[in-house]
């Protein structure tokens, strides 16, 4: 685990849009391609504008994945995590090798095993995420399913995580939040060969804190990062707060 603490989310996206790139520009001059997963949310603004704005990528041999998606939101939605991606990441680069949304209109188990067996064929080098106020890793929210192998999962959404996306201004109410939506796994997250996570505000500091320190339990989904080989957290000032010099330079 590498953890780097900058002042504000812009210094957070330009260093983890650019070590991102870095992943994907490697991962095609090793092997001609690179399967990559995008995270979406407040958290990932600065970052895939950083990472739009790279040189010296070749997108026609990149496959995206994406994270999670409400079930039964229109993709016309303000909140649609497709939306997001499409406007604010796939309009603005050229075309890539293969796209893979989550359509969470359509038949949600159907969906959930046709992106099963799609990643399943992509491994994934370089997976952007962020970290909830519940510590929720994508929309596997407290307590998380560390075992099971399955890629996908429909998944309930506790009050937290849906007032969360209320508070950041997505929804009206909380009555409008959807209360199930589709989300990659934990394990599935895991497999991919370098994780960069980005986290910024104050209201994450519990989340980071815990995901930080705590020993892993599903009851803090976002720790069992703590485990991977290869994460990178990426945190502003605020974020961070919580931790101690001593856990910092221990990082």
């Amino acid at each position: 685990m590498k953890l780097t603490v900058v002042e504000n989310d812009k210094e957070i996206g330009k260093l983890s849009g650019a070590v991102c790139a870095d992943s994907i520009r490697r991962a095609i001059s090793e092997k001609g391609y690179a399967n990559i997963i995008l995270a979406t949310g407040t958290s990932q603004f600065e970052t895939l504008n950083q990472l739009i704005a790279e040189e010296g990528i070749d997108w026609s041999k990149v496959t995206m994945f994406h994270l999670d998606e409400y079930i039964g939101l229109s993709v016309t939605h303000p909140a649609s995590f497709r939306k997001y991606l499409m406007e604010r990441f796939l309009a603005k680069v050229p075309a890539l090798a293969k796209v893979f949304l989550i359509n969470g209109e359509t038949d949600a188990e159907e969906e959930i095993e046709k992106l099963g067996l799609a990643i399943a064929q992509h491994p994934i080098d370089v997976a952007l995420v962020g970290i909830g106020e519940n510590g929720h890793l994508a929309f596997n929210d407290p307590p998380a399913d560390f075992e099971t192998e399955k890629p996908y999962l429909i998944v309930n959404l506790d009050e937290p995580c849906r007032n969360q996306q209320m508070n950041e201004g997505w929804f009206p109410n909380l009555e409008s939040v959807p209360t199930q939506a589709i989300s990659m796994s934990v394990r599935q997250i895991m497999k991919s060969k370098h994780i960069i996570c980005s986290v910024q505000d104050e209201r994450k500091a519990v989340a980071v804190k815990n995901s930080l320190t705590q020993e892993i339990s599903n009851l803090f989904p976002a720790s069992i990062l703590q485990n991977h080989p290869n994460c990178q957290f990426f945190l502003d000032k605020n974020s961070s707060k919580l931790l101690s010099l001593d856990e910092l330079l221990q990082s």
